[in-house]
């Protein structure tokens, strides 16, 4: 949630001017805003993952829509493999395919669909796929469905110069099958396209039983640091699922991200928010769902809704474009820029990197493209009005975390460090925006389950990796005090090159049942 931001207006002015053209120059952290990549077919060798944690990618993602489990463990390895030669810390998120619907196309052959000719979508999932017969993975489409109602198939969001996605209208429904106008020329490709009906509620659960295989399986051996939940739709979905996740062992640790896709999951955001851990704003499937005219008004809206709650807010869909170019298009470029103002803590890149071919120079681009917008991003009254919202009097978790964002920028602190066991107080610091990098040092605690010994904290320690700057783990100084492990953190820091000689730094730290923040001026 950290933003290395300007500070208010004159900085934006003095940026619209022109009197930064240069190109972004590469630091250790070259964005604040965190990137979380889907790794896929054209993004799963060692070679690329690594390139891809050199370039900005903090969190990976796990889409089970497509490929077995196999098939996702062997890209993991990779990870692994990865995250050990760069020596970058990359956290694991799952994301369920929930009540998805699906064409089905075994012969894998391309469909060419003609506009104004009619096309039948039936659950027969025994007939063949052809351009004027569509099997689909669910037998309740007849009972959901009425005439004149908007059918969109395709793999990915229709842009308007789409030729893969189509757009249909129910002309008639009969018995199972479902007749319907076909309204633009394209054609399928592939063994899997997905349904989507606009505005109808699907009677699927949120958390299918296929989800809750692959969690309680995959899930539990890769021990998973975020579960993002597809077509969250409800607040007890959320209940649900972390219902589920508390009898798997470790797995009661796993962040839930609620994945707003549909005008259900807006209608009951507020309830959602409340009890998710953080939100995915799906705008590839809610910009079917809503009018396009109504897309950046949900948007801006969700995000200022997560900043006031400390919850990160996660913006996908943005550079389409690059999934078969290098550049994005202007329109794209501006629409990252505007997510981060708009306060978006971490950006999703989906078919970009998963079947795009440029993953590395997309997140690339992505992240230096955030970097640029957090420069003029109005740190100063982002705080005032986070001040002003939650109101007074604060908690004392609370007053401690905007007193040390307010503290590190009065000094010009050049880093804020933070000591957590659980994550939570680095959170809140992030919560208010500082300009400058947060290193939360997940400080390890100890367990025992009668048998063996065992320390806590990598999971803190990955989470963090949604909203931080460079979360440390520092597991070998278990036996260290504060003052040993404050020092391996500046030292990390100085090695990193965000701390230098003579720099202020703000530290923030428990000091028996009192916390405290306390400003160190560094010597040579």
């Amino acid at each position: 949630m950290d933003f290395s931001c300007g500070s208010g207006h004159a900085r934006q002015e003095r940026e619209a001017d022109g009197a930064n053209l240069s190109d972004a120059s590469s630091t250790f952290f070259p964005a604040m805003t965190k990137i979380v990549g889907t790794l896929g077919p054209k993004s799963r060798t060692v070679e690329i993952i690594s390139s891809c944690l050199s370039s900005g990618m903090s969190v990976a993602r796990f889409d089970f829509s497509w490929g077995d489990a196999e098939y996702h463990q062997e890209t993991l390895e990779n990870l692994k493999a990865a995250i050990k030669s760069t020596k970058k810390l990359c956290a694991v998120m799952l994301d369920t395919v929930g009540p998805e619907l699906q064409v089905v196309n075994t012969t894998e052959h391309p469909i060419s669909l003609q506009a104004d000719t009619s096309v039948v979508l039936t659950p027969d999932q025994g007939k063949e796929a052809t351009s004027n017969l569509l099997p689909i993975n669910f037998t309740g489409l007849s009972k959901a469905v009425k005439q004149g109602d908007t059918i969109f198939i395709g793999q990915y969001l229709f842009t308007g110069s789409e030729t893969t996605s189509v757009w249909l209208e129910v002309i008639e429904v009969n018995g199972e099958d479902v007749v319907c106008l076909i309204k633009n020329s394209a054609t399928l490709g592939g063994p899997l396209y997905t349904l989507h009906v606009s505005q109808i509620r699907i009677e699927l659960p949120t958390l299918t039983d296929k989800d809750k295989e692959v969690i309680s399986t995959w899930g539990v051996r890769n021990n998973i640091d975020f579960l993002s939940l597809s077509y969250t739709r409800h607040a007890e979905d959320i209940r649900h699922a972390r219902e589920f996740l508390s009898k798997l062992g470790d797995l009661h640790q796993t962040q839930i991200f609620a994945k707003i896709e549909n005008i259900e999951g807006l209608t009951h955001f507020d309830e959602i928010l409340q009890e998710a851990d953080g939100i995915i704003l799906s705008r590839g499937n809610l910009g079917i769902d809503l009018p396009p005219e109504k897309v950046f008004l949900f948007q801006k809206a969700a995000i200022y809704k997560c900043n006031m709650a400390g919850k990160p807010a996660v913006v996908t869909r943005v550079v389409d474009s690059m999934t078969d170019n290098l550049r994005p298009t202007r329109a794209e470029a501006t629409d990252v820029a505007n997510a981060v103002l708009d306060g978006s803590d971490a950006i999703l890149l989906g078919a970009e990197t998963l079947r795009g071919l440029y993953p590395v120079e997309t997140i690339s681009i992505v992240g230096r493209i955030c970097a640029e917008a957090e420069k003029v991003f109005n740190q100063d009254l982002y705080f005032k009005k986070t001040v002003k919202y939650v109101g007074e009097p604060m908690t004392h978790l609370e007053s401690i975390a905007s007193s040390a964002v307010r503290a590190a920028i009065k000094v010009k602190a050049s880093v804020i460090i933070c000591f957590t066991s659980t994550g939570r107080a680095a959170r809140l610091i992030s919560k208010y925006r500082p300009t400058m990098p947060v290193i939360s040092v997940v400080i390890p605690r100890l367990k025992t389950n009668q048998l063996r010994w065992i320390f806590s904290g990598a999971f803190e320690a990955r989470q963090s990796l949604i909203v931080l700057a460079d979360p440390r783990h520092p597991a070998e100084s278990t036996n260290a005090t504060n003052e040993s492990v404050l020092k391996v953190a500046l030292d990390h820091g100085k090695a990193t090159g965000v701390i230098k000689p003579h720099d202020r730094v703000v530290v923030c730290q428990k000091l028996g049942d009192a916390s405290v923040v306390k400003i160190l001026e560094l010597e040579d």
